[in-house]
């Protein structure tokens, strides 16, 4: 199926050079992708600025913090066309599809007049661009975790599609870093007229070296055989029909991590910043912290869902975070400092990833080859784009309303108990048809 470059006896299963090369591939187009998508939120107040002014300045943030979840109206669009585009052309060519139409948004943003100087034109520009980067990232997910899957071996599944998750890490650390610099090195005046500019800059240096390596990469050998057996393929009409209660409950698994996710990992800058009066530097290294752990213990935890289950892992993980999620905000507002900040985002790097890294695997288990695309991509992104990609503007809104910091805690502890019950009736519903690892 591959190169048969090795002289072995047999070039079977294990020898097949390996899956790093694909895996790698993947992950840094995938690291692409969520950079593009997280360093906007993170200059929203910037972009507030210069794209939707307003005599409030709560209301220009809200503004674009909610241009910001307007990408995520888009996702599930993305997901279905992109998504059956995986299980029809392969992942190979929907992954560098997605990683184009990403890049066209970025580049949008890069280099779009500001409201001053082309007027109502300006906000409109930036919503058209967060719309095709939301329609990227809606088919990023599907193909990515189908291709890392299906390349892996079967009792690896969970270590390597957790990838998936650590390069969501390493996109944040990238995130937070260049806007960390940038803030530090850089007056308030430059960072508003062009030091934005440069953060999406760098998205669009890194993107064709992610297109060349996904054009230098094989297909997966499960869609090859999924290619010749299959004749009349309807994955979107399969999955709505035949796999509509699993694709109800796959929607439920991932609410409550990616409302934790994105209010802690992306939200909590802005956060630090409004309500703990912490620097916007110091804001953007909490940032970093979560990206950090993120990024090294998802494999972690993938592993561990390998050894021991992917519901159980998961379940503990989630029972975990929502214990923990109120406790948090009041240390951090006991005690608003750096430090507070760096030891709460350090633990919720360690909990976004206990929650996430078996999350890939589980819904890969869920869906068979020739609809996996479709299935991973539609559960992933409706559930991010109900439940996080609004986070932020929910729990600005919800401060703004009860008057309470911790008024996020009980956003995250409210999508968490959907996840627990929707993680216990998916566990009955796929007993004794779920491989030995899960």
């Amino acid at each position: 199926m591959t190169a048969q470059s090795p002289a072995l006896p047999s070039a079977t299963t294990p020898a097949r050079r390996g899956p790093w090369k694909e895996i790698i591939a993947a992950s840094f187009g995938n690291a692409l992708e969520f950079y593009d998508l997280l360093i906007y939120g993170y200059f929203a107040v910037v972009i507030g600025k210069q794209f939707f002014p307003s005599d409030n300045e709560t209301t220009s943030l809200l503004l674009a913090v909610g241009s910001f979840g307007i990408s995520f109206l888009m996702r599930p669009l993305g997901a279905i066309v992109l998504g059956s585009y995986t299980d029809k052309a392969g992942r190979k060519a929907s992954l560098t599809l997605s990683i184009m139409i990403m890049l066209l948004g970025t580049a949008i943003i890069t280099f779009a007049p500001t409201y001053e100087q082309i007027g109502l034109a300006a906000p409109l520009l930036i919503i058209v661009a967060r719309m095709l980067q939301g329609f990227s990232t809606g088919g990023e997910f599907g193909a990515a975790t189908a291709f890392m899957v299906e390349h892996a071996d079967a009792k690896r599944r969970g270590f390597f599609a957790s990838w998936q998750l650590s390069t969501q890490g390493l996109a944040t650390v990238l995130a937070a870093g260049v806007s960390a610099i940038l803030s530090y090195v850089l007056s308030d005046v430059q960072l508003n007229e062009w030091g934005w500019r440069v953060a999406f800059g760098f998205g669009l240096l890194i993107g064709p070296v992610g297109y060349y390596i996904r054009t230098q990469i094989d297909e997966t050998p499960d869609f090859k055989k999924t290619l010749v057996s299959s004749t009349a393929k309807t994955p979107l009409r399969d999955v709505l029909i035949k796999e509509h209660v699993s694709l109800l409950l796959a929607i439920g698994v991932v609410a409550g991590a990616t409302a934790f996710n994105y209010v802690h990992k992306l939200y909590m800058p802005i956060y630090a910043f409004k309500q703990l009066n912490i620097a916007a530097t110091s804001s953007y290294l909490g940032a970093l912290m979560t990206g950090v752990m993120l990024m090294l213990m998802a494999p972690v935890f993938g592993g561990l869902s390998d050894r021991y289950g992917r519901y159980r892992v998961l379940t503990i993980a989630l029972l975990i975070t929502g214990f923990s999620s109120y406790p948090m905000f009041v240390l951090l507002n006991t005690f608003p400092s750096v430090t507070t900040l760096l030891i709460v985002q350090a633990l919720v790097g360690l909990l976004i990833a206990a929650c996430l890294g078996p999350i890939p695997a589980m819904l890969s288990d869920i869906f068979p080859t020739s609809i996996r695309g479709t299935g991973l991509a539609l559960s992933y992104n409706f559930s991010v784009t109900l439940f996080g990609g609004f986070a932020p503007l929910i729990v600005t809104a919800l401060i703004e309303a009860s008057g309470s910091k911790l008024a996020p805690s009980f956003y995250v502890m409210g999508t968490i108990l959907i996840s627990v019950v929707s993680i216990v009736c998916l566990g009955r519903r796929m007993r004794g048809t779920q491989p030995s690892a899960s």
